[in-house]
């Protein structure tokens, strides 16, 4: 991908203007949750599915949060977008209506545990619904286990926590190939990687990490075809208008604004991200994962994805301190020492630590996590984008070699 990609939806975002009522730079919160329809026979036509593009009911669609949802399907190059209660929700409603008859899936299986439990636990439980988890490193193994019931190939860009990296392009010539749509989870790479770009179909985000970058709101989104959307939200059998899992207009007014400056944010998290990844290795810490690491087995993968290098590899990195044990007292010490917080989640402007083995791959049984290469003492760092990147890498080297080279 070219500096050409990074600055188009970049631009997109800027180019997207709602005003409000009486002028103002910034769209309104629509706190209603119903609309009026001004032709009594139009509403009759929304419910037989005649008439699409009129607010209904704030489960269906809200001014506010459809004004969020164009600006983040104009950064991600889709038709449309829909604004969700969380990414779970996106995840969810997404695989949920594409199995809305039943069929066979093909998942990445380094994928968040959340998103693996949600597969493994409830779906492939269901009579009619079968799964298939895959390395995303193996290409050809996505294509050998599509089956004449295959509805889609879901993975991450970037996969939680091991930050391996999906052939988005390679994926969708399989998808695309046999007719099925590739869904991609671009959580950890907004801005850095456009999916749409590299033939993903369907775009799901936990829009309460780099979306938010506060974390102080839970929310979602799905980026699609306004078809695909226009199914979520059907009356009668769109999973989103019947599950419900409504974005609240306050919260898009949040998304909406904070869009604006994530470019920035996401330069400040790569810059200091891959300040601190240099002093590790200048201090000889060597077990990191960190796609910008030539010995990652993406890395020139990644290089050829990725919109800018402006960007360098995101705001990321999971480091092998040996054991859980040395995981969590080097966390703690970190947190003690002000480096960060021991929290799950990213995207935040501070520093965030936590364990995946014991915390947000739990989920996935020991057996699954060894199969994967997610070892317990596994430490995540969401590296943030405020202090003095000098002051901050000299606590976390001290502290790194007193819990871990003692």
């Amino acid at each position: 991908m070219s500096d050409n990609t990074s600055k188009k939806n970049i631009q997109a975002i800027r180019d997207i203007q709602h005003f409000g009522e009486e002028g103002g730079v910034t769209p309104v919160i629509d706190h209603s949750c119903t609309s009026t329809f001004l032709n009594t026979e139009d509403m009759e036509k929304v419910f037989q599915g005649e008439l699409q593009g009129c607010y209904l009911y704030s489960r269906h669609s809200n001014p506010t949060v459809v004004a969020f949802a164009q600006k983040l399907a104009a950064m991600e190059y889709t038709e449309a977008a829909f604004g969700v209660a969380s990414g779970m929700a996106a995840i969810s409603c997404t695989v949920e209506q594409l199995l809305l008859n039943g069929g066979h899936m093909i998942s990445s299986n380094t994928i968040y545990g959340g998103t693996w439990a949600l597969f493994q636990n409830i779906l492939s439980k269901r009579p009619n619904i079968s799964i298939s988890f895959i390395d995303p490193d193996d290409t050809e193994a996505f294509a050998s286990a599509i089956r004449p019931d295959t509805k889609f190939i879901y993975t991450e860009t970037m996969s939680n926590p091991l930050l391996t990296i999906s052939d988005i392009a390679g994926l969708s010539k399989v998808a695309k190939k046999h007719n099925i749509p590739l869904v991609v989870d671009n959580t950890f790479t907004p801005i850095l990687v456009s999916p749409k770009q590299l033939g993903a179909d369907i775009i799901v985000y936990s829009c309460t990490k780099y979306i938010s970058g506060s974390s102080d709101l839970i929310a979602g989104a799905i980026c699609a075809s306004q078809d695909f959307i226009s199914q979520l939200i059907d009356v009668n059998s769109g999973v989103a208008m019947l599950y419900g899992p409504v974005m609240d207009s306050h919260v898009a007014y949040q998304l909406y604004s904070r869009l604006d400056h994530l470019p920035l944010r996401m330069l400040a998290h790569a810059k200091a991200t891959k300040f601190l990844v240099d002093k590790m290795l200048k201090e000889g810490i060597e077990n990191i994962y960190y796609p910008g690491l030539p010995s990652h087995p993406q890395h020139q993968l990644f290089q050829k994805m990725r919109n800018s290098p402006d960007y360098a590899y995101g705001g990321m990195i999971t480091l092998d301190c040996g054991s859980l044990k040395k995981a969590t007292a080097l966390a703690q010490l970190l947190q003690e020492k002000k480096f960060g917080l021991f929290a799950v989640s990213l995207g935040f402007s501070r520093t965030l630590l936590s364990c995946p083995s014991a915390s947000t791959s739990s989920e996935i049984p020991e057996d699954e996590q060894k199969k994967i290469g997610l070892k317990p003492g596994l430490l995540r760092i969401s590296v943030g984008l405020i202090g003095d990147d000098e002051v901050l890498t000299k606590k976390f080297i001290s502290s790194y070699n007193k819990v871990c080279r003692s």
